[in-house]
């Protein structure tokens, strides 16, 4: 009985696409206020510093991270300040 509720349910997720893996993104973006602190990519955008890892507040305007093109917009807070090709 357990054994066939679970193949239902695992089934039933790959049916609708809740486990489904995203395609590689062909180009990514630079998106500006939505990093943690300290989880930052390089440099500021201001020049305050030139590492990653250096943000000392969450979603400052000028730390960014990388997300995959077209999803930047879709964050509360977030600006897409540069496209870059995905390597």
């Amino acid at each position: 009985m357990i054994k066939t509720t679970l193949a239902v349910v695992f089934g039933t997720l790959i049916s609708t696409g809740a486990m489904a893996v995203p395609e590689q993104p062909s180009q990514w973006e630079k998106c500006a206020g939505v990093s943690k602190a300290g989880k930052n990519k390089c440099g500021a955008l201001d020049g305050s510093h030139k590492c990653g890892g250096q943000a000392k507040f969450d979603n400052m305007k000028t730390e960014w991270i990388y997300v995959p093109k077209g999803t930047c917009d879709r964050i509360t807070g977030g600006k897409v300040v540069k496209i870059v090709p995905a390597k």
